[in-house]
Parts: structure tokens; sequence; C-alpha cells
């Protein structure tokens, strides 16, 4: 099921990620569910929030309990 806002996305999500992390996972998710249409829907969601986390580390990484934007350049 895909999430309407960030303040849709689970409340573990919205309690570590910084906002823009938080778009950035609900896009990808987003994008995910629409995509792979294969599978249980359990699956497909389980699929997606793959998804959603490996587009949040491309651009985050966790630095303790922080999650920081990776610097690019």
């Amino acid at each position: 099921m895909p999430y309407a806002s960030v303040d849709k996305l689970p409340a573990s999500i919205q309690a570590h990620l910084p906002f823009h992390a938080q778009e950035i996972y609900l896009a990808a998710f987003n994008n995910a569910w629409e995509e792979y249409q294969v599978g249980s829907l359990r699956q497909r969601e389980q699929t997606a929030h793959r998804v959603a986390w490996a587009a949040v580390k491309h651009k985050y990484f966790k630095d303790d309990d922080n999650w920081v934007p990776r610097e690019f350049g």
C-alpha cells in the first residue's frame, strides 16, 4: 500500500530519519510498490521497503544514532 505523505510512514521511520530522508523513502517505496507487482501483497510490501531503505542509504549513512547526508562531489 503506497503512502500518501511522510506523516503516513511508519512511526519508526519518522522518528529516526531526517525529513529529507523520509521524502526519499516515501518516493522510493511508492515507486517500487508500483513497479514490482509480483508475488503476494506481503512480498510486494517487503520489496518496496527494501528498495526504499536502499534509496535512503544511497544518500545518507548512519553515524551512531544519526542519519547524515553523504557528500558527493
